[in-house]
C-alpha cells in the first residue's frame, strides 16, 4: 500500500486531471452531437451517447493524467551531482 507521499502524488495528477477532463469534456460536446459520430466504431457499435460520453471522459481523463504524471516527474529534483545539467 502507497504511503502518504505517494497518495499526495496520485492525488496531486488525478484530481486536476478529474476536473480538466469534465471541462474538456463540456468543450468537446458543446460542438459535437454523438449520434452524429461516424467512422469512430461509436455509431456502428450502436453506443449510446451516454456510452460515448463516458467513454470520452475516461479517455480524456486518462489522457491527462498521463502528461500531468510526465510533468510531476520531469519536475522532481535532482537527487545528486550526477543527473546532468539542469534547466
Amino acid at each position: 500500500m502507497p504511503g502518504p507521499r505517494m497518495k499526495h502524488r496520485f492525488l496531486t495528477v488525478l484530481w486536476p486531471a478529474f476536473a480538466m477532463a469534465g471541462v474538456l469534456e463540456m468543450l468537446v460536446f458543446a460542438q459535437i452531437d454523438p449520434a452524429e459520430l461516424h467512422g469512430l466504431g461509436a455509431a456502428g457499435a450502436g453506443w449510446s451517447s451516454q456510452a460515448v460520453y463516458t467513454l470520452a471522459f475516461f479517455t480524456f481523463w486518462a489522457v491527462i493524467s498521463v502528461a500531468s504524471s510526465v510533468s510531476l516527474w520531469l519536475a522532481r529534483p535532482a537527487s545528486n551531482g550526477n543527473d546532468g545539467p539542469t534547466l
